[in-house]
């Protein structure tokens, strides 16, 4: 009986000192995911802050938050970037000022009360993402309006709102990249583009 068993580890540490793997057949794994954005990590770890501090406001923004984040992973769209969660921040924070306009029409002071420490909470971490000023966005769309109008005057078709966003925004753009919410150049575009004739 003694013998049977040591005959098997014997075998199972010879086969373990002549196992081979040839370097051309290893397959070392990356990662298919880009990393998470800043911010979410900083709310990640706030969620175990929030936890053992015993803070049921901000555990129950940073659970919500996290919950959309999971919901949005499921999606064509997963939140990949600061701007991404930012988008969502503000969404949570209007949300949170209608609740709380319902909540004081039907006199729930409590409800009213809690509505705005969590949009305190919400807009706490909306001040944590840095975005690029309007003035450094007005001067990029200024040149790239600029060079529309040489090219014009060159001959070339006139360059419309979609082109211009391009140009800024795609790839090899001057915003590419960059922390500045879409909409707001697509606002700076449509001023500068109704200045040109």
């Amino acid at each position: 009986m003694a013998s049977l068993a040591s005959r098997s580890l014997l075998r199972s540490s010879i086969r373990a000192r002549y196992s081979y793997t040839c370097p051309h057949c290893r397959h070392y794994a990356s990662p298919s995911t880009p990393p998470a954005p800043p911010l979410l990590l900083r709310i990640r770890a706030d969620l175990k802050t929030a936890m053992q501090q015993k803070d049921k406001t901000r555990l129950a923004v940073v659970r919500a938050l996290l919950a959309d984040v999971m919901n949005a992973a499921k999606t064509s769209s997963p939140i990949q970037t600061d701007m991404q969660l930012l988008s969502l921040l503000r969404k949570r924070v209007a949300a949170a000022q209608t609740a709380k306009a319902e909540f004081a029409g039907a006199g729930r002071q409590d409800l009213v009360e809690q509505e705005e420490q969590q949009a305190k909470v919400l807009q706490e971490y909306a001040g944590g993402v840095e975005t690029l000023g309007a003035d450094s966005v007005r001067d990029a769309v200024q040149r790239v309006v600029e060079e529309g109008k040489a090219a014009l005057e060159a001959g070339a078709k006139a360059a419309n709102m979609g082109d211009v966003l391009k140009k800024l925004l795609g790839v090899g753009g001057s915003l590419e990249g960059k922390n500045v919410e879409r909409s707001e150049v697509a606002r700076i575009v449509k001023q500068m583009m109704g200045q040109t004739p």
